[in-house]
C-alpha cells in the first residue's frame, strides 16, 4: 500500500457528487449512494445546508413576527429581509465551523462520509441556535 492510498481514502474514479445528492439510506443498492471524501467538499456541503436550514427557519419566524404586528406593513415587510440576512451571516459562520470540525475528524480517521452528515449537522446547528435563545437555569 503506498502512503498516497493512506493519506487519500477516496476511490480513484471519484468526482464530487453534486448539491445535495442525498439518496435514501434504507435498502441502498450498490452505486447510489454519495460520499463525500475531501475536506473542501465536507465544508461546502456543511455550508450551504446551513445556510438553507437557517434561511427557512429565520424567514418563518420572520413571517410569523410581521404577521403578529399588522399595524404598520410599510416598515413591517424590512423584517423577513433582515431576519433572513441575519440568519446567512449566521449560517456562514456555523456551517464553516461545523464544516471544518467534521472535514477534521473525518479526515484524521480516513473515513468516506456520507452526504446526509452535512444535512443532519445542519439541522443540529440550527436546534441549538433555538435552544440557546431561551433563558434556561444552567442551560448552555
Amino acid at each position: 500500500m503506498a502512503a498516497d492510498d493512506i493519506e487519500n481514502p477516496a476511490p480513484l474514479d471519484y468526482s464530487t457528487p453534486k448539491f445535495p445528492s442525498l439518496y435514501w439510506p434504507i435498502l441502498v443498492r450498490a452505486g447510489e449512494a454519495s460520499y463525500l471524501y475531501y475536506s473542501r467538499d465536507v465544508w461546502k456541503f456543511t455550508t450551504l445546508w446551513t445556510l438553507i436550514v437557517y434561511g427557512a427557519v429565520h424567514l418563518a419566524a420572520s413571517l410569523y413576527a410581521a404577521f403578529m404586528q399588522p399595524r404598520s406593513w410599510k416598515v413591517m415587510w424590512l423584517v423577513p429581509v433582515i431576519y433572513v440576512v441575519v440568519g446567512s451571516i449566521e449560517a456562514i459562520i456555523a456551517g464553516s465551523i461545523i464544516g471544518g470540525l467534521l472535514s477534521a475528524v473525518y479526515d484524521a480517521g480516513s473515513f468516506k462520509m456520507s452526504t446526509w452528515i452535512p444535512c443532519i449537522w445542519s439541522f443540529i446547528n440550527v436546534l441549538i441556535l433555538i435552544l440557546s435563545s431561551f433563558a434556561i437555569q444552567g442551560g448552555l
